[in-house]
């Protein structure tokens, strides 16, 4: 349109939220997550679109979290129905993962860490309970 500038808008294909991790946490690039998962790197994308993981970046680089995955290499059962609880409670993707990761001496462990036992279901029930 005459007399209008237009300029490029950056869309980030993804959410990618910042490091909010222990440095000593892991993290797999998105293209080794795809290889864990047995799919092709835009599905990746998706499963961060629709908030079935989260992702962050460290140095430049997008990664997930190792401990996003159980021993068979799949997402850990109950993270996708955590992170839903969680921003349906309004946290943002930078809380959910500081909440995830943060000791909680009365499960005892870290939310992460009981999501690969039979704590699962009480780390779903008590993010659901907390106040925002």
């Amino acid at each position: 349109m005459p007399g209008h500038t237009y300029y490029p808008v950056r869309v980030s294909a993804f959410p990618c939220s910042d490091d909010v991790l222990p440095d000593t946490e892991t993290l797999l690039p998105l293209p080794e997550v795809a290889e864990l998962l047995g799919i092709p790197v835009t599905a990746v994308h998706q499963l961060l679109r629709d908030h079935q993981i989260l992702a962050v970046r460290r140095g430049g680089v997008a990664g997930i979290p190792a401990r996003f995955f159980d021993d068979n290499d799949e997402v850990v059962r109950m993270l996708p129905g955590l992170i839903t609880v969680m921003r349906d409670g309004k946290y943002t993707d930078e809380d959910i993962l500081r909440w995830i990761f943060t000791e909680d001496d009365s499960l005892p462990g870290r939310p992460v860490d009981a999501l690969h036992g039979p704590l699962a279901r009480e780390v779903v029930r008590r993010a659901a309970a907390e106040p925002f």
